[in-house]
């Protein structure tokens, strides 16, 4: 099975398989800065591209699966913002959408196949304007869905300081604002209350 099919399967399970809500640590970090271009990397059903929008962002959004994409092409329509974001279709361990951002978001961008992650976040910090950030989010570990460990392949979960290591970001071009390990509170898959472990990297590329 494809990468492409995997995700489409999984969207097709159900009308929608995320909350809805734009990622916290994106809305904490980016509520401040100025709005500018902003690129969303695997950005899913949509949330935080629209999010984005709503707060003057002119977005390119990207995701590998048609069926996530067009559930969210309907939801900015439906908000009155589709003007404002430009959906793409990148497989991105094979293709990168061009141009630089002020803002480049990567939430959660893990995949039980063969994508690239170091490689596709490395190409994320290049695609930076000077004075622009990075923002990167990801899993610690599988949390309480570590039975399904053996369904995903081999995920690296890396530490901040490795997904910083792996960015290879030249020094004195970089200045690093946030780079940590963080609990949330998220439903297990019994849905019983857990706590889960995440890391937020922020990056910002100097003027």
């Amino acid at each position: 099975m494809s990468e492409q099919q995997f995700w489409d399967d999984r969207y097709r399970e159900d009308s929608h398989i995320w909350s809805g809500n734009p990622n916290v640590v994106l809305v904490r970090e980016v509520a401040d800065l100025p709005p500018g271009t902003a690129l969303d990397l695997g950005c899913g059903e949509g949330a935080d591209a629209v999010w984005l929008a709503g707060r003057g962002w002119q977005v390119t959004a990207v995701d590998i699966s048609e069926v996530a994409l067009d559930r969210a092409r309907a939801r900015a329509a439906e908000a009155g913002l589709g003007d404002r974001i430009d959906w793409q279709r990148h497989d991105l361990g094979a293709s990168f959408p061009a141009g630089t951002f002020d803002l480049v978001s990567a939430q959660f961008l893990h995949s039980r196949g063969d994508l690239p992650r170091e490689k596709v976040l490395r190409a994320a910090a290049t695609a930076v304007n000077r004075g622009g950030v990075l923002l990167i989010e990801g899993h610690a570990d599988f949390g309480p869905f570590g039975h399904r460990a053996q369904d995903h392949g081999d995920i690296r979960f890396p530490t901040p300081a490795e997904v910083i290591a792996d960015l290879e970001l030249p020094a004195g071009e970089w200045e690093v604002l946030l780079s940590e390990a963080h609990e949330r509170n998220q439903d297990g898959p019994d849905g019983k209350p857990s706590v889960r472990t995440d890391t937020t990297v922020k990056v910002r590329r100097l003027p």
